[in-house]
């Protein structure tokens, strides 16, 4: 039998690790000047609950004791069917038989986390924090960020309007499920644009579901010109926004490793896989310390730097590369058009027993009718495809190919579960 002491990490393992490029960012440690955290003494700049704004007077929504305001929010996102396939899309890596690679069901989870943890310490409303994080994806489409810009380029090609998932979240929640979410929730779904860092995030200023929908409009008319200049209208949203790259610099890292695609070596900070525990560490305790007190959300000017080279480093060395790059525009980008034509023309010649009528279109209908709506699917059938396409999962939308095009399968890369296992 092993000696037990054998199977533990030696001390130096065990020991705090620094990152050589950003020495004097803290690792989880507060500094005695910051404003320690009495759940007794919230912030003034925290969002109230009784500030919650819905766009319908619904006594089913109304707040309780057992249920206020933004808790009921996180149980409206959690119970669509939109939530639960968050657990079948893919958040970088897509063909691989690795259960321990990041979905997109846990990286909401994981932000939800962070985000959680810098609103407690800031004294901020951690249900509306909750709700934003667990619902800024609900919208993604399968395969990723190279999902959304195949799905973006049909779409933009054809009707000279602009996808996004953000924008396409809030439409899932507030349009094709009518969950009559808080605008405070929904307007942090929409500005979470994790893909955006900043080192400060100060509030908008919205305020109305008006100013919500000219944004959404504008979003889809103009594209980046108006989805760039996007904040948060709640300190709640702007902790959000910048823990979505906290949760995915250090994780997309740890699975690019775990998934062989990089050794750990790799990366110029020399963590490896460990940058993620130190990733967590220092920029939530960073965050709070430089955001305790204001009525902003902010990080030092040496961890804001960090963030941005890391994030960098990911695109060159996992992001722009092998199938997350190159290989899934191969694959996917024709396939994504295959798809959207045949679902178009399905709408078109109304086949009742489609895949986008029977798995899409009636569903949508069925959950709108218990709140006395209607889908109006049959005026923008583009719009409707689009609400397919980006529902789907990675698992259904090969299906689907395969269906329209069994010899279609021979271009998903097959990698399974035993292959590195050498026998």
């Amino acid at each position: 039998m092993q000696n037990p002491s054998s199977q533990s990490p030696s001390n130096d393992r065990r020991e705090t690790r620094l990152n050589p490029l950003a020495p004097h960012v803290n690792s989880g440690q507060l500094s005695p000047e910051a404003l320690p955290y009495a759940p007794s003494y919230p912030s003034p700049y925290a969002t109230k609950d009784e500030q919650a704004l819905r766009r319908i007077k619904d006594p089913r929504d109304e707040a309780s004791l057992l249920r206020p305001a933004f808790l009921r929010d996180i149980e409206k996102i959690m119970h669509t069917p939109a939530f639960n396939r968050l657990a079948g899309k893919t958040q970088v890596f897509s063909f691989h038989a690795n259960d321990d690679l990041t979905r997109r069901g846990l990286h909401v989870q994981l932000v939800s986390r962070v985000a959680r943890d810098i609103g407690r310490a800031l004294g901020l409303n951690t249900d509306l924090i909750e709700a934003i994080a667990l619902g800024h994806d609900i919208g993604h489409t399968p395969f990723g960020h190279a999902g959304e810009t195949f799905l973006n380029d049909i779409y933009h090609k054809r009707t000279g309007r602009w996808f996004f998932h953000n924008v396409h979240s809030v439409r899932v929640l507030d349009i094709l499920f009518g969950r009559n979410l808080a605008l405070q929730t929904l307007d942090g779904i929409l500005a979470h644009n994790g893909e955006c860092e900043a080192a400060r995030f100060t509030t908008s200023g919205l305020s109305t579901f008006a100013q919500l929908d000219e944004l959404i409009d504008q979003c889809n008319r103009t594209g980046e010109g108006a989805i760039g200049k996007i904040r948060p209208m709640t300190l709640e949203g702007c902790v959000v926004r910048v823990s979505d790259i906290v949760a995915y610099v250090g994780k997309d890292r740890q699975d690019a490793i775990r998934a062989l695609k990089v050794p750990e070596t790799t990366f110029a900070d020399g963590l490896g896989s460990y940058y993620n525990s130190w990733a967590l560490s220092a920029f939530i305790s960073d965050i709070v310390e430089n955001s305790q007190g204001k009525n902003e959300i902010a990080m030092s000017d040496e961890a804001f730097a960090e963030l941005r080279r890391a994030k960098r480093e990911n695109g060159e060395k996992i992001y722009f590369t092998s199938e997350v790059g190159d290989e899934a525009k191969h694959v996917l980008s024709p396939l994504f058009e295959m798809v959207y034509e045949a679902a178009l023309q399905d709408l078109k010649e109304h086949r009742l027993n489609s895949p986008i009528l029977a798995h899409s279109v009636r569903p949508i209908e069925r959950a709108l009718a218990h709140y006395e709506r209607t889908y109006d699917w049959e005026s923008d059938l583009d719009q409707t495809v689009v609400d397919f396409i980006a529902s789907m999962t990675d698992d259904y939308f090969i299906s689907y190919v395969v269906r329209l095009d069994p010899e279609a399968a021979k271009v998903f890369p097959h990698r399974g579960y035993f292959d590195n296992l050498g026998y």
